[in-house]
């Protein structure tokens, strides 16, 4: 019988995350994952590259430039040795958190002493893609698709009801938990607020790196000018009479993040502290359409395979995709105390780089634990066509 070995977080870095089009839109997603890298390795200069024994990377997309293995290209670009392998996993929006369930197990059970793992996403940059036509040399106009975000290219023996739009599930989560427009602003408000007054505070200076050659000092969406009124004058996206709005969703975002992951013998290799230790993962399945639920099964999974509850918790790091979302999921969580939800602020205010947030918000549990001193910590993300992730740290 397996023996597993602890699994401890020594670092964790992240690009400051920038807006659609924006200052990060020139930069190609594999550089940003190659800047994430070299900038966690320099981070730890005692540690021989060469060491490593894998580099795990989530991408949502995979249709631009990011193809041909993200993982294993970021690990050539960023001047690693090219004895150092690389894959490229993809669970939609909670593939960085999966990039490092992936690493972890991948230590904890010995096929590696010493694992990166992260995530990246530029969907400014995600092309437009053309499917093949079903016959040769078609007279016709042929229709393109975006890969930015949502279903394209659909198989149509899915039902109807499965593949709505993004903000449309989001609306159904609403109306099911009733969650009000009003409720959504204000949280999506806090949540500018959270992350503004961390940035002023220098809480994000330990772990967001530079992008070379990009002016971008921090999180590009940010807007501490907010206020409710402003965002309730924004109408409905996805709905005449709905209630989700620009306001109150996540925006479209590029960026990266990468960890490193070691057992005992790769701690001692990188002469460092560990800043937390990986505890359990779950992950589970839900009604597509419903898909901003997904968390609330996973966390009482994950956080009853640590041997922990709610009231344990120091800091809960929960992607917001849509305030709906987040405020359906804290609904179904009681005896959670509120001030450990996103402390720093969440997706709202900081963004929402598909493939690079559940790397972004471990990373931010990691710290936020080694900042406190002791402690649990769990960071969980809904999944686009009905999945929910949750990964458990404590120090």
């Amino acid at each position: 019988m397996t023996t597993l070995r602890d699994v401890y977080v020594v670092d964790a870095v992240r690009t400051p995350v920038g807006k659609y089009g924006g200052a990060l839109a020139e930069v190609r997603p594999d550089d940003l994952a190659a800047t994430v890298l070299r900038q966690l390795l320099a981070r730890t200069p005692e540690l021989d590259p060469a060491r490593i024994d894998d580099v795990f990377l989530g991408n949502a997309n995979g249709a631009g430039e990011e193809n041909r293995d993200v993982a294993r290209m970021a690990v050539l670009l960023a001047g690693l040795p090219v004895s150092v392998p690389g894959v490229t996993v993809n669970r939609l929006c909670g593939s960085g958190m999966e990039a490092v369930i992936q690493a972890a197990r991948a230590v904890a059970v010995g096929d590696a002493s010493i694992a990166v793992a992260g995530g990246v996403e530029s969907m400014s940059r995600a092309p437009w893609v053309l499917p093949k036509p079903e016959r040769a040399f078609p007279a016709g106009h042929q229709q393109m698709y975006s890969t930015t975000l949502g279903w394209r290219m659909t198989n149509p023996r899915m039902p109807e009801e499965w593949t709505v739009a993004l903000g449309e599930g989001a609306e159904l989560v609403a109306d099911r938990y009733s969650v009000t427009r009003e409720a959504q602003d204000a949280f999506a408000l806090t949540s500018h607020q959270k992350a503004a007054a961390a940035w002023q505070k220098g809480l994000y200076d330990g772990e967001v790196v530079p992008v070379d050659g990009i002016d971008l000092t921090r999180d590009e969406c940010v807007r501490e000018s907010s206020t409710v009124e402003a965002l309730a004058k924004l109408g409905p996206v996805f709905r005449k009479d709905g209630t989700v709005t620009a306001g109150n969703s996540s925006p479209l975002n590029d960026g990266a993040a990468a960890l490193l992951l070691v057992d005992e013998d790769g701690l001692r290799a990188t002469g460092r502290e560990p800043l937390a230790r990986i505890s359990a993962s779950a992950v589970t399945g839900i009604e597509p359409q419903y898909f901003g639920a997904g968390p609330v099964e996973a966390v009482h999974r994950a956080l009853k395979k640590a041997g922990r509850d709610l009231a344990d918790l120091g800091v809960l790091e929960l992607n917001e995709a849509f305030a709906a979302q987040a405020l359906a999921c804290l609904s179904q969580w009681p005896g959670l105390d509120p001030a450990v939800v996103n402390p720093r602020g969440g997706a709202l205010a900081v963004g929402h780089p598909l493939g690079a947030s559940g790397a972004r918000i471990t990373g931010a549990v990691a710290h936020q634990l080694a900042a406190a001193g002791s402690g649990t910590g769990l960071a969980t993300l809904c999944i686009g066509v009905g999945q929910g992730l949750a990964l458990v740290l404590e120090r």
